[in-house]
C-alpha cells in the first residue's frame, strides 16, 4: 500500500483530533441529543446481553424493543476506529507504551474517574517502583478498578517492555513474518479490544431526553455495576473512606432554544406566574407539551429544577379548559370565570409535610382564580361538602387509594378528576410503591372504561429506567417523556459519600461518625458556608448541636460559630427570649439552631428566619425540614443513615428519596455556584448509597408483595370480576412492565418469556395464587371452574378500612360473639399491621410501668412479645399516659393510628355477622381509641373540663350518669362536683350531649315478618362546636336474649334537618320461639356514652295467621275457542290463538257462565286480561244494555287497555268504549252511551260519588278491578271505597253488581275474597304458574353512604348480567328515577366501549340508525340509542317514548333502561329483566324509600316472552339487608293490608255531601263494608290496636275493635268540622256544608280547603292567589328529587316572585310548584328535563284547585280575590303573567316589548280591544313590538278565533234576572276549543258571570257558563251560539243595585261588563192564610 495513503490517513487522524480538541474548547452544551459530539463507534448497536451473559435485561440501555435486536450481525461489531493493516505507519507492539496509552484512553472513556494521561503516568510510576508483582497487582487493581483484572495481568506480564524506551518503527515494506505477527496482533487486539463507550443511540431516539451522552452511566466489565461519573475521586483516611463526586457543569441553552418569557404567554399564565420574568430552562423545554397538549407526561429532573412549576403548567392546561373566556381563543383576556364544579385535579405527594407545602404553594398562586386547594391526608380530613367545593386536592398515595377504593363513596369526586399529578414517582421502588401502581392502574382502567380523559403527569428525580416508568404511566415516549440530567440543577451539587470505619452500631462507629461530622462541619465553616446537619430523631438535634459546639470549644475553633458579629444578632437575641425552649435560647447564643416537628410552630418559624438571614451558622434538624420547608444551605450533611421506623419497629436505612430531598436543599441559587451534599454512613452501607444516589440502579416493582390486598381492593370495587379481568388489570402495573424487561429478577426463565411474551400465564399464576389466599380468608368467592371472582363483605370491609389480609385471617380465627374488651384489645394487637413492632430490652422498664399504671385490661403473655407491647401502648394511649422513651412515642402514634382503623373494621365485621353484643363492645372501643377515653369513664371526659371536676364525676358513679344529671338543677350539679361555677357549664353541655330518643311502632305483615317503624328524635341542642354539620348513629335491632342483630342501619342527623321528623322503616324476620322483647339501639358513631336502648315488648304482638290459600293448576284439556259458542267472538280470538291456556280453561265456566264474583290471583303475563274479557261477554249476554267498568290503577294501564280493546274488540262487536282519566274527560252523554268504561280509581270515585243523580252509574253490571293487590299502596283506599260503594249501591238497588278482582298471587286471598263477596270464584294461583318459567336471582349489595353510589356500584354487575344471561336477547333494566336512566345508560355505554364490538347492542343497519336518530328530540336518548340502548321514562316527549318502545319491540335495540312506570303501562316483555335497586327518592321524607313489592313483582313479570323464550330471567339488585325480605315475599306473596284509616276524612266528606252518611252511626255502618274492617280483626297489631295475645278472637277483642273504630270516626269528623266541611250536631247527626260539597265535587282534600279559608283575605294580590293555590295538599306528592333544592334556589333568583317569601324550605314540593308555575308564565326553559314532566303534572291539577278556590272565595263573598283567582286561571291557560300585555299570549311576541308598548298607552290595551280593533291598528301594534311582517299572520289568525261576545241582561225582577250571551264571530271547531298552545290539554271556552253588590262591593252570585253542545243546536248557530243564563239572587227586603260582569275563563283580561242593574224590592203580600208568594 503506498505510503502516501498512510500519510493521508495519519494526517486525517491528526486533523480529526485537532478538530475534536477545538470543539471541546468551545464547550458546546451537551443538552440536546443532536448537539453531542459524534464519536467513533457510536453508530454501532451493541446488545449488552451478548457481552455479559448473566445480565438480564436489567440494564439501562436495553431500551430498544426486542424487535430491533434481531438486526445485529458479526460485521457490525467491528469497530471502525481500528485502522486497517497498512494504513498505519507505526508498528504497534502489544505491551508497549502506545498500547498502554490506548488501553488507558479506553478505561477513562468508560469513566474510571481519571484522565487517560494521568492514569498512564500513574501506572508507569507504579510499574517502575520496586514492588513485587503481587503488590503491583493489588495497587493497580485499586487504580483501574477490579473490573479490569485482565488488563492488570497484561501490564504485569509486559512490565519490562513498558519500561523500555520505545523504538522508532522502521518505515517501508514489512517482511512476511512481521506481517504475520502484526496480523496476529491485530486479530488479538480486535478480539480483546474494549469497545468505545456504549453510545447507544436508543437513548437519543426520544425528542425530549436531555442528557449528556456519557452521564456516567458506563458499564463496568461485569455489566453489573455502573462506574461513577468522570472526575470522581476516592480518598482514604484513618477513620473513613470518602468518595467525592464533582458537581456537574451547569447546562446552558441549546442553539435553537430560548426561554419562554412570561409576557409572551396568555393571560391565564401571566397572572399565575406573577413576579416571574421567564420560565427556567427546563420549564421552557416542556412548556409546549405541558400547557398546550393533554399528553400524559413523565418529567424526570433533579431536585430543585423547578418541577412544581412544570406541574403548575399542566394544572393551568386543565383550568384553561374550564374557564370563560377560553385563554386559547382569547389569549389577551385577564379576567376569568372558572367553572369550578366541572373538574378536579388531584396532586399526589409522597409525604404529609410535602402535601402541606404544595397546598400552600398552589393555593397562593391560584387564589386569584378563586380555585380552592385543599389537603386531604391522614391529618386533614375533608367533609363531602368541602370536597365538592375544592378543585385541587393534594393528597398522599394511601389516602387517594382509600378514596378511590370506595366504589362509590366519592365517585362524584373521582369522576370529575381531569388531571392526576404524581410527585416523586420514583417511590415505585419503595415499599409504598405498590400503592402508586394500584392507583395508576385504577386510573388508567377508569379512563378506558369511562372514555373520559384523565391526564396523568408523573414527576420524579432522575432515574435510570425512565422509559419503563413512562410506559407504565402510558406516556407517549415521543411526546410526553422528559428527562433532564444533573446539568439542569440550578445549583450543581457536589456529592461526598463518607463511609465511617467500625462495625455498624458499635461505639467506635458512633464516635467516628461524630468526629467526622464535626470535621466536615469545621471544613465548611472555614470556607464560610452555612451548614445544615440532618439527624434522625428530635432528641438528636440538640445532642448533635451540643456535641459540635463542645468539640469546637475543645479544638479552640468556637469562634467559627460565633454569631455576635452578625448585624441581626441583637434582634435575634431579643426574639429568642420569647421562646419557651430552654435549648433554643442556649444554642442560638452560640450560633446554632435546632429544627424538628416537635417544636412549637413559632419557634420553628423563628429558627428558619434566623438561619435564612445568616445569624445561625449551623442548623441541626430532622428530615421534615427538607420536605416541608424550602430552606436551602450551602452545605448539608446527613449524619448517620439509621433512623427508627415505628412501622417496621426497628432502625431502618434512610430512604433514597429522603437523601435526594435533603441533597436538594444544598446550594442557594443566589449565593453559591455549587452546593455540597455529604452523607455520613457506615462503611457497609456506603456502596448502597453511592450506587443509589448516583442513580445507577433501575427501579423495580414492589407490587407482588402487596398483590393480595390490591387484588382484594379491585374485586371489592367491582372492577375485577373474573380471572381474565384480573390478568388485564395486572397488565397495567409497573410490575408487568418490569417483568417483561427484566424477567430474571422476577424469577422468570427465558424460555417462558420467549413462548409467552406477554406473560399471560405468569400473570394468571400470580392472580390465581392471590385469589386462593383471599378465598381461604373468606374475603372473596373464587369459583375456579368459571374463574369468577366475587367480593364478600369481609373483603369489602378489609378494602375499605385498608386492613391487611393477614390480619383478617387472624380475626377469622379469633372473633367470638361474646368477646370482652380485653379480648378485643388482644385481637387488635395481633393484627398483621403491628408485626414489625419489636420489643427492646431498653424499653422494658417503661412498658412495665405503663402496664401497671395505664392498662386497665389484662394482657396475656406479658409485654415481651410484639402483641404484648402493642397492647400496652394502645391502652396507655387511651389512658393518655406520659411516655418518656422517644421510640415509644412514635410507636404509640403508629399503633393508635392503625388501631382505630382496624377496630372500625372489626366493628363492621361483627355487624356483618350480626353479633349485637360484640358490636357494642367494638364500637365503644373504636370511640375510646378516637377520643382517648375508656368506656367505663364518665362520657364528659370528651369535653374539655377541669381534671378535678372529671374525677368527681367519675367517682360518683351512677348518680352522675347523663340521664340522672339531666334531671338535676345546675346548682345541684355544681355541689356534686364541688364547683358551683361548673354546674351551669355542665348543664349546658348536657344539652349538647347528642343522644336520641327512639319510639317504635310494630306491625306484623304475616306470621314470619314484622314491619318496624322507628321515630327518632334528637334530645339535644345543636352546637356547631361539638357537632359540626352532622352527627351519625348506628341503629340496630337485636334479640334481647341472644343479642342477634336482625337489622342495622347507619343514620345521619344533619344540622339542617335537626327538627324534622326522622322515621326509619324496615322489616325483620320473626322466628319461633319469639323473644319476649327486642331492643332497638341507637348508638352514636362518635360519642362515647351517647346511646339509647328502646325495648319493644312482644306482649301485645298478635301474629296474624296467613293461611295462604292457593289454587292448584288442574291438568285439564285446553278448551278450544269454539267453547265460546259465539261466531263473532270465535273469530276475534281465533286470530290470536286456537286454545285457551290452562289457567283460562280452568276459569272458563266460572267467568263465562256464572254471575259469581271472582278474585283471580295469578302472575303477570299469565293471561288474566282474556279471563276478564270472558266476564265482560257474560255481562253483555246476560244483562244487555248494562255497562262494564274496567278500573286500572294507573293511567298507563288504562291507555294500554283502551288501545288494545279498541283495536281488537269494540269495533268488531259494535260496542262503544270510553276512556275516563285525568287526561281525558268526555262529556256526560258520551259516558251515558258507552258500553265499556275504562277508568282510574280516582276518576271513578269522583263520578260514582253522586251515584244517586247519575243513572249510568246505576246501570253498571260488572266492575273489573285490575291489580287489586294495590289496596295496600298509597292509592289503595280509593279502590277500597269504590268496591264498598258498588256493593252498597247494589244492596240499595236490589240489583247486583258483579265484581271481578285481578291481582298477582297474594298471601291473604281469603280476606280479599270475603270482602269482595267472592265465594266459589276464588282462584289464587302460585307465582310459578307462568306461561314462561322464570328464574329469579337476588343479588345483595353492600350498604353505601348514598344512593347514587349504590346505584353506580350496580352498573357493572348489570352489564355482566347482560353478558352472561342474555348476550343477544332483549333486556329491560328498571331503575328508580329518570336521572338514573341516563346515568345507567351512560355507564353501560362505557362498558361497551371496552368490548371488542362497542355497538354490540345495536341490531339495525347504519342507515336505519341514522334515520331513527334524526327523529329523536332528547339528547341523552340520542346518545344511548346510537349504542343500542333505549331510555324510557315519563320525562320524555311522547314521540321519543314511542320510538324507544317501537325500536325495542322490533328488536332493533337490545336494551331498554326504564323507570318503573314502564312495567305497568307498556306490555314490552324481555328475556332478561334487571331491577337495578329497589329504592326511590321520596321528597316528603327527603330520603330513599323502598319500592312497593307489587312494583317489583310487576317488573319481574316483564321477564320471559311467551312467543320466543322457554324461560325468563330476572335479577334483583338490592341492599344486602333487604335480600331476605325479597326472598321471603317473592316466594309467598305479599299480604295485602288496608291503608284506609290514614285518609278516612276525605272519603267521609264525600259520602256526607252525597248524603249517604248522615250520622255517626251511618259512618260506622259504612266502615263495615270496607276491607279495613275485615283486616282490623285479623291483624290488630298492624293497625295499632292493642289487644293482648290471650284476648285475641274473644268478645273483649270485638269490643276493643269497635271502640277503636268509634274513636276513628270521631276523630275524622272533628277534623272535617275544623276544615268547615261539615256540621256536627250534638245528637251525632252530620250535615254537609257548602265547602264540603265543593271539596267533594272537585275531588280535593279537606286540608286544601282548610288552607285556603285560613289564608283567604278580601283583597288579594296575584302573588297571594298563586301561593294559596300552590299550598294545596294535592301538591304534597310532587316529586322533589335529590339536589333539586339547589335547582329551585337557582330558579327562584331568576323569577319575578321569590320563593323565599313563600315561607317554606327550598326542598318543599309546594315551593317547587310555585316556581314551576312562574317559569311557565314567564315561558322560560326549565333547567332539567325532569322539570318538564313535573310542570305538566302541576298544570294538570291546577285548574281543579283554582276552580274550587273560586267557589270557596265566592262563598266567602270576596269579590276582588275571586277576580284575582280568575285571573290566575286565565294565566294558567294562556301561559303569561297578567301584566304581560294582550298580544303577549301569541307566538313570537316578546313580552317585554309588548309591556313597553302598553305602557306607552298605544292601543290595543286589552284583548277585547284587540279582537275588535281594525287590522291596520293591529299591524301597527305588531310593528311596534318588532314583529316582522311575514309573521303577522301567526298573530292575526289565532286572534280572529278569540270570542267576540254580545252580552245584555233581561227579565229583571226581585228574585233575579237573565243574562243573554251570543258569540258574534264563528268558533273554529264544534268543541269550542280555546287558543292555548302552551297548555298541555285541550280546553273549551267558558265564562263566569259575576254579580256584586254595587254599594258594598260584596259578591252576591257567581255562575259558570259554557256554550251548548253543538249536537243540540243545528245549522249556522252551531258555531255562532247564543245562550241565556238565569241568575237567582239571595233574598233581600229592599231594592238594590247590582253590577254584572262576564269574565272569560281562558284569556287574560277579557271581561264584558253588563252594567248596573236595579233590582226592585219584592212585592209585599199580606198574609191571609193562603200560600206565601216566594
Amino acid at each position: 500500500m503506498p505510503p502516501s495513503s498512510d500519510a493521508a490517513a495519519s494526517q486525517w487522524l491528526e486533523q480529526l483530533s485537532a478538530m475534536r480538541a477545538a470543539i471541546a474548547e468551545l464547550k458546546l452544551p451537551q443538552t440536546n441529543g443532536d448537539a453531542a459530539p459524534y464519536e467513533y463507534g457510536q453508530d454501532i448497536e451493541i446488545d449488552d446481553d451478548d457481552l455479559s451473559p448473566e445480565s438480564g435485561s436489567d440494564d439501562i440501555w436495553d431500551l430498544i424493543s426486542d424487535a430491533e435486536d434481531g438486526d445485529y450481525s458479526e460485521e457490525s461489531l467491528e469497530p471502525p476506529s481500528q485502522p486497517v493493516d497498512g494504513l498505519n505507519k507505526e508498528k504497534r507492539v502489544f505491551g508497549d507504551k502506545e498500547w498502554l496509552k490506548r488501553q488507558c484512553e479506553n478505561i477513562s472513556s468508560r469513566g474510571s474517574g481519571l484522565e487517560a494521561q494521568a492514569l498512564q503516568d500513574q501506572i508507569i510510576a507504579i510499574v517502575a517502583s520496586d514492588s513485587s508483582d503481587e503488590e503491583l497487582q493489588m495497587t493497580l487493581a485499586d487504580i483501574v478498578g477490579f473490573g479490569e483484572l485482565d488488563f492488570v495481568s497484561d501490564i504485569i506480564t509486559h512490565r519490562k517492555q513498558l519500561l523500555a524506551e520505545p523504538t522508532k518503527a522502521s518505515s517501508g515494506i514489512l517482511s512476511k513474518a512481521e506481517r504475520d505477527t502484526r496480523l496476529r496482533q491485530q486479530d488479538y487486539e480486535h478480539k480483546t479490544a474494549t469497545l468505545g463507550a456504549a453510545q447507544d443511540r436508543s437513548a437519543t431516539q426520544y425528542p425530549h431526553v436531555y442528557r449528556a451522552h456519557d452521564a456516567g452511566n458506563t458499564l463496568s466489565m461485569t455489566g453489573r455495576k455502573y462506574l461513577l461519573p468522570t472526575g470522581s475521586e476516592r480518598i482514604d483516611r484513618e477513620k473513613y473512606e470518602e468518595y467525592n463526586i464533582p458537581a456537574a457543569k451547569v447546562g446552558v441553552l441549546g442553539t435553537h432554544q430560548k426561554l419562554v418569557q412570561i409576557d409572551e404567554m396568555d393571560g391565564l399564565c401571566k397572572r399565575t406566574f406573577k413576579g416571574y420574568k421567564a420560565l427556567n430552562r427546563m420549564q421552557s423545554l416542556l412548556y409546549s407539551v405541558a400547557y398546550h397538549t393533554s399528553e400524559n407526561m413523565l418529567v424526570c429532573a433533579p431536585t430543585g429544577a423547578g418541577k412544581t412549576d412544570a406541574a403548575m403548567l399542566t394544572i393551568l392546561n386543565t383550568v384553561a379548559k374550564n374557564v370563560q373566556p377560553s385563554p386559547i381563543e382569547e389569549p389577551d383576556a385577564t379576567e376569568f370565570a372558572v367553572r369550578t364544579d366541572d373538574f378536579k385535579i388531584v396532586y399526589v405527594a409522597p409525604m404529609k409535610a410535602l402535601a402541606a407545602e404544595i397546598t400552600d404553594k398552589l393555593g397562593k398562586r391560584l387564589a386569584w382564580l378563586g380555585i380552592q386547594v385543599r389537603e386531604l391526608t391522614g391529618d386533614m380530613q375533608l367533609t363531602k361538602a368541602e370536597i365538592k367545593r375544592t378543585q385541587i386536592i393534594v393528597t398522599t398515595p394511601e389516602k387517594w387509594d382509600v378514596v378511590t377504593r370506595k366504589s362509590t363513596g366519592d365517585t362524584e369526586l373521582v369522576q370529575k378528576v381531569r388531571l392526576l399529578i404524581i410527585d416523586e414517582v420514583h417511590m415505585l421502588h419503595d415499599a409504598r410503591g405498590a400503592v402508586l401502581e394500584s392507583l395508576v392502574a385504577r386510573t388508567e382502567r377508569q379512563v378506558e372504561s369511562t372514555q373520559s380523559l384523565i391526564r396523568i403527569v408523573g414527576l420524579s428525580a432522575t432515574l435510570p429506567n425512565y422509559v419503563d416508568v413512562s410506559d407504565f404511566l402510558k406516556v407517549n415516549r415521543m411526546a410526553g417523556l422528559f428527562y433532564f440530567d444533573q446539568s439542569f440543577r440550578p445549583v450543581p451539587l457536589e456529592q461526598r459519600f463518607i463511609g465511617v470505619r467500625g462495625k455498624a452500631g458499635t461505639k467506635t462507629s458512633r464516635d467516628n461518625i461524630d468526629n467526622t461530622a464535626f470535621e466536615k462541619v469545621k471544613d465548611m465553616l472555614e470556607q464560610g458556608h452555612q451548614v445544615m446537619v440532618f439527624v434522625h430523631s428530635r432528641k438528636d438535634t440538640v445532642k448533635t448541636a451540643r456535641m459540635i459546639y463542645d468539640m469546637a470549644a475543645e479544638e479552640g475553633v468556637a469562634d467559627l460559630l460565633d454569631p455576635t458579629q452578625h448585624e441581626g444578632f441583637s434582634n435575634a437575641m431579643r426574639e429568642v427570649k420569647t421562646s419557651k425552649g430552654r435549648e433554643i435560647r442556649e444554642l442560638v447564643a452560640k450560633g446554632m439552631g435546632t429544627h424538628h416537628a416537635g417544636m412549637p410552630r413559632s419557634d420553628r418559624n423563628m429558627i428558619e428566619k434566623l438561619f435564612a438571614t445568616g445569624v445561625l451558622k449551623v442548623l441541626c434538624c430532622t428530615a421534615t425540614l427538607a420536605w416541608g420547608v424550602n430552606l436551602p444551605a450551602a452545605a448539608v450533611i446527613i449524619k448517620g443513615t439509621q433512623l427508627y421506623s415505628a412501622e417496621a419497629g426497628k432502625f431502618v436505612d434512610l430512604g433514597i428519596l429522603d437523601v435526594l430531598q435533603i441533597f436538594g436543599r444544598a446550594g442557594r441559587p443566589q449565593y453559591q455556584d455549587t452546593g455540597i451534599g455529604m452523607i455520613l454512613t457506615t462503611q457497609d452501607k456506603l456502596q448502597h448509597y453511592l450506587s443509589a444516589v448516583t442513580q445507577q440502579q433501575p427501579i423495580e416493582s414492589q407490587f407482588s408483595k402487596k398483590l393480595v390486598d390490591n387484588l382484594n381492593a379491585e374485586i371489592s370495587l367491582g372492577t375485577v370480576t373474573s380471572v381474565p379481568e384480573a390478568i388485564t388489570w395486572l397488565g397495567y402495573s409497573y410490575l408487568f412492565v418490569r417483568m417483561r424487561r427484566n424477567p430474571i429478577a422476577y424469577g422468570i426463565e427465558w424460555a417462558e418469556i420467549r413462548d409467552d411474551p406477554n406473560l399471560v400465564q405468569r400473570r394468571r399464576e400470580l392472580v390465581v395464587k392471590a385469589a386462593r389466599v383471599l378465598q381461604q380468608s373468606q374475603m372473596i368467592i373464587f369459583n375456579e371452574t368459571t374463574e369468577e371472582l366475587r367480593a364478600k363483605d369481609v373483603g369489602r370491609i378489609a378494602s375499605q378500612f385498608y386492613v391487611l389480609q393477614t390480619s383478617i385471617e387472624i380475626f377469622n380465627t379469633m372473633m367470638r360473639p361474646r368477646a370482652t374488651e380485653a379480648d378485643v384489645l388482644k385481637m387488635v394487637s395481633m393484627s398483621g399491621e403491628f408485626d414489625n413492632i419489636q420489643s427492646r430490652e431498653t424499653e422494658e422498664k417503661e412498658l412495665m410501668r405503663l402496664k401497671d399504671e395505664s392498662a386497665p385490661c389484662d394482657i396475656d403473655g406479658g409485654i415481651g412479645t410484639q402483641q404484648g407491647k402493642t397492647n400496652v401502648l394502645l391502652q396507655s394511649y387511651i389512658s393518655k399516659a406520659n411516655l418518656e422513651d422517644f421510640t415509644l412515642v412514635s410507636d404509640t402514634a403508629y399503633v393508635a393510628q392503625n388501631a382505630a382503623r382496624i377496630c372500625r373494621a372489626l366493628f363492621m365485621i361483627a355487624l356483618n355477622r350480626r353479633w349485637g353484643y360484640q358490636c357494642l363492645v367494638l364500637l365503644s372501643m373504636c370511640k375510646s381509641i378516637e377520643k382517648r377515653v375508656w368506656a367505663y369513664e364518665h362520657p364528659f371526659r370528651q369535653f374539655d373540663l377541669p381534671q378535678a371536676v372529671l374525677r368527681n364525676l367519675d367517682e360518683k358513679g351512677s348518680t352522675t350518669s347523663v340521664d340522672s344529671l339531666r334531671e338535676m338543677e345546675p346548682a345541684e350539679i355544681g355541689s356534686l362536683v364541688h364547683n358551683q361555677k361548673m354546674g351551669s357549664t355542665i348543664s349546658k353541655l348536657l344539652d349538647n350531649f347528642p343522644t336520641l330518643s327512639v319510639d317504635a311502632e310494630i306491625a306484623p305483615l304475616n306470621r314470619d315478618v314484622l314491619r318496624i317503624k322507628l321515630y327518632l328524635t334528637p334530645d339535644f341542642r345543636w352546637n356547631d362546636r361539638h357537632h359540626g354539620t352532622s352527627e351519625s348513629y348506628w341503629i340496630w335491632v337485636e334479640n334481647s336474649e341472644t343479642s342477634e342483630i336482625y337489622h342495622h342501619e347507619y343514620f345521619i342527623l344533619s344540622r339542617k334537618r335537626m327538627y324534622d321528623d326522622h322515621e326509619l322503616n324496615f322489616t325483620i324476620p320473626l322466628s319461633d320461639p319469639l323473644p319476649s322483647q327486642i331492643y332497638v339501639r341507637a348508638v352514636s358513631d362518635r360519642w362515647l356514652g351517647a346511646e339509647t336502648v328502646h325495648p319493644v315488648s312482644f306482649q301485645h304482638l298478635i301474629r296474624p295467621d296467613t293461611e295462604s290459600v292457593y289454587t292448584d293448576l288442574l291438568n285439564l284439556q285446553p278448551l278450544p275457542v269454539k267453547a265460546l259458542k259465539n261466531p263473532l267472538l270465535e273469530e276475534i280470538y281465533g286470530q290470536r290463538f286456537q286454545f285457551f291456556n290452562p289457567m283460562q280453561t280452568q276459569l272458563f265456566h266460572c267467568m263465562y257462565y256464572t254471575h259469581a264474583n271472582v278474585l283471580l290471583g295469578s302472575p303477570t303475563g299469565s293471561g288474566k286480561t282474556i279471563a276478564a274479557e270472558l266476564a265482560m261477554w257474560w255481562a253483555f249476554r246476560e244483562k244487555p244494555g248494562s255497562k262494564v267498568v274496567y278500573i286500572a290503577p294507573m293511567k298507563a294501564l288504562v291507555r294500554e287497555r283502551v288501545q288494545d280493546w279498541g283495536k281488537r274488540l269494540t269495533r268488531q262487536m259494535g260496542l262503544k268504549l270510553v276512556e275516563l282519566t285525568g287526561d281525558n274527560t268526555p262529556d256526560t252523554r258520551t259516558i251515558r252511551d258507552a258500553d265499556i268504561i275504562v277508568t282510574t280509581p280516582e276518576k271513578w270515585d269522583g263520578i260514582s260519588r253522586s251515584w244517586q243523580t247519575r243513572s249510568y252509574v246505576q246501570q253498571v253490571s260488572l266492575v273489573i278491578i285490575d291489580e287489586i293487590h294495590l289496596l295496600g299502596g298509597d292509592r289503595g283506599p280509593i279502590l277500597e271505597i269504590i268496591v264498598s260503594r258498588m256493593n252498597y249501591i247494589a244492596s240499595q238497588k236490589k240489583g247486583s253488581v258483579r265484581i271481578v278482582g285481578m291481582s298477582t298471587a297474594c298471601a291473604n286471598a281469603m280476606d280479599l275474597a270475603n270482602w269482595l263477596g267472592v265465594k266459589e270464584g276464588l282462584f289464587n294461583f302460585r307465582h310459578s304458574v307462568r306461561p314462561v318459567p322464570l328464574e329469579i336471582y337476588i343479588d345483595g349489595f353492600p350498604e353505601q353512604r348514598g344512593f347514587c353510589p349504590l346505584m353506580q356500584s350496580m352498573n357493572r354487575p348489570t352489564f355482566l348480567a347482560i353478558k352472561s344471561h342474555s348476550p343477544d336477547k332483549p333486556v329491560i333494566v328498571f331503575v328508580a328515577s329518570r336521572r338514573q336512566t341516563r346515568l345507567t345508560a351512560k355507564d353501560l355505554i362505557n362498558f361497551c366501549g371496552m368490548e371488542d364490538n362497542p355497538r354490540r347492542f345495536v341490531k339495525m343497519s347504519e342507515e336505519d340508525l341514522a334515520l331513527n336518530l334524526s327523529r329523536v328530540k332528547d339528547e341523552a336518548l340520542r346518545e344511548a340509542l346510537s349504542f343500542g340502548i333505549g331510555l324510557h321514562h315519563a320525562g320524555l316527549v311522547e314521540s321519543d317514548r314511542q320510538l324507544a318502545e317501537e325500536l325495542f319491540a322490533n328488536n332493533k335495540i337490545q336494551i331498554l333502561v326504564a323507570t318503573s312506570t314502564l312495567a305497568w303501562g307498556v306490555n314490552l316483555p324481555a328475556h332478561l329483566v334487571v331491577v337495578k335497586g329497589t329504592q326511590f327518592f321520596d321528597a316528603k321524607i327527603e330520603g330513599y324509600k323502598d319500592m312497593d313489592l307489587t312494583d317489583v313483582l310487576q317488573m319481574l313479570g316483564r321477564a320471559g316472552r311467551p312467543q320466543f323464550d322457554t324461560s325468563g330471567i330476572a335479577r334483583i339488585f338490592t341492599q344486602d339487608s333487604k335480600k331476605a325480605f325479597y326472598k321471603h315475599f317473592l316466594h309467598t306473596g305479599f299480604p295485602v293490608e288496608s291503608s284506609l284509616h290514614n285518609v278516612l276524612e276525605n272519603h267521609f266528606a264525600a259520602e256526607i255531601s252525597a248524603e249517604t252518611v248522615t250520622s255517626k252511626q251511618d259512618a260506622l255502618d259504612y266502615l263495615t263494608w270496607t276491607f279495613f274492617f275485615r283486616r282490623l280483626h285479623k291483624n290488630p297489631s298492624y293497625y295499632g290496636l292493642e289487644i293482648s295475645a290471650e284476648e285475641n278472637n274473644t268478645i273483649a277483642a270485638q269490643q276493643a275493635a269497635n271502640d277503636y273504630m268509634i274513636e276513628m270516626v270521631d276523630k275524622s269528623m272533628a277534623e272535617l268540622a275544623e276544615s268547615g266541611c261539615l256540621q256536627l250536631h250534638s245528637n251525632g247527626d252530620v250535615d254537609a256544608t257548602a265547602l264540603g260539597k265543593i271539596m267533594s265535587y272537585y275531588y280535593l282534600s279537606h286540608k286544601t280547603i282548610r288552607n285556603l279559608t285560613q289564608f283567604a283575605k278580601p283583597k288579594a294580590t296575584f302573588e297571594d292567589v298563586l301561593s294559596w293555590m300552590c299550598r294545596a295538599t294535592e301538591y304534597d306528592e310532587l316529586p322533589v328529587r335529590h339536589n333539586e333544592d339547589l335547582i329551585n334556589a337557582e330558579l327562584s333568583t331568576n323569577l319575578p316572585l321569590k320563593a323565599e317569601n313563600f315561607g317554606l324550605p327550598m326542598w318543599d314540593p309546594h315551593v317547587k310548584a310555585f316556581l314551576l308555575l312562574q317559569a311557565y308564565f314567564s315561558r322560560i326553559d326549565l333547567p332539567i328535563s325532569d322539570y318538564v314532566g313535573d310542570q305538566n303534572s302541576v298544570l294538570d291539577q291546577s285548574i281543579r284547585i283554582i276552580q274550587a278556590s273560586i267557589d270557596v272565595l265566592s262563598e266567602m263573598g270576596y269579590l276582588q280575590s275571586c277576580r284575582m283567582m280568575m285571573t290566575l286561571l286565565q294565566c294558567v291557560k294562556s301561559a303569561r303573567w297578567p301584566q304581560d300585555g294582550p298580544l303577549a299570549i301569541f307566538p313570537a311576541v316578546d313580552a317585554d316589548e309588548e309591556k313597553k308598548r302598553v305602557a306607552s298607552g298605544k292601543k290595543p290595551i286589552t284583548l277585547i280591544e284587540a279582537t275588535t280593533g281594525s287590522r291596520s291598528a293591529l299591524e301597527a301594534a305588531l310593528r311596534e313590538v318588532h314583529l316582522p311582517n311575514p309573521s303577522h299572520d301567526r298573530v292575526l289568525k289565532p286572534l280572529s278565533r278569540l270570542p267576540q261576545i254580545r252580552v245584555n241582561a233581561s227579565e229583571v225582577n226581585a228574585l233575579g234576572f237573565s243574562v243573554n250571551l251570543s258569540r258574534i264571530n264563528p268558533a273554529q271547531d264544534r268543541e269550542f276549543r280555546i287558543y292555548a298552545p302552551r297548555y298541555p290539554k285541550p280546553q273549551s271556552e267558558g265564562f263566569f258571570i259575576l254579580v256584586s253588590d254595587a254599594a258594598k262591593g260584596d259578591l252576591m252570585a257567581l255562575k259558570r257558563f259554557n256554550w251548548p253542545s253543538p249536537d243540540k243546536v243545528r245549522g249556522a248557530s252551531a258555531t255562532k251560539p247564543s245562550k241565556r243564563c238565569v241568575i237567582k239572587l239571595p233574598d233581600s227586603g229592599t231594592e238594590r243595585k247590582v253590577k254584572v260582569l262576564v269574565v272569560s275563563d281562558s284569556y287574560i283580561g277579557m271581561a264584558w261588563p253588563v252594567g248596573d242593574l236595579d233590582i226592585p224590592a219584592p212585592p209585599q203580600v199580606v198574609d191571609d192564610g193562603s200560600k206565601k208568594f216566594q
